[in-house]
């Protein structure tokens, strides 16, 4: 289960490119992670009113969450991995970009009528 939210306050990209990114970061996800790609949700949030460090500059906040444990060494790639696409794809500099990690459990998530637990 597997989530990806991205919250921008940038211009968005064309929807075509929207669909690309979340397309890569859904399959980057699923690789960082070893889950089945199926479940994998995406989500872009755009023109997301935000500041960071006082300013109105454009800055992205990216929530990941997943059931289960993620290392140091998955959230540190992931940091990477998703921080030079997304800055590819928005202009965002990574430095104006924040990423928020959480292990999710079971019981606390729900699927198709049930939960993962």
């Amino acid at each position: 289960m597997p989530l990806i939210k991205v919250h921008s306050s940038a211009e968005p990209p064309p929807k075509e490119r929207v669909a690309q990114v979340l397309e890569a970061l859904s399959a980057r996800l699923a690789g960082h992670l070893s889950k089945p790609e199926r479940y994998v949700m995406t989500c872009w949030m755009p023109r997301a009113e935000m500041t960071f460090g006082g300013s109105h500059d454009p800055a992205l906040y990216v929530e990941v969450k997943s059931i289960g444990s993620m290392t140091p060494e998955q959230t540190h790639a992931m940091s990477a991995d998703f921080c030079a696409l997304l800055t590819e794809a928005t202009g965002v500099p990574s430095s104006r970009t924040y990423i928020e990690f959480a292990d999710a459990k079971p019981h606390l998530w729900g699927f198709d009528g049930d939960t993962f637990a």
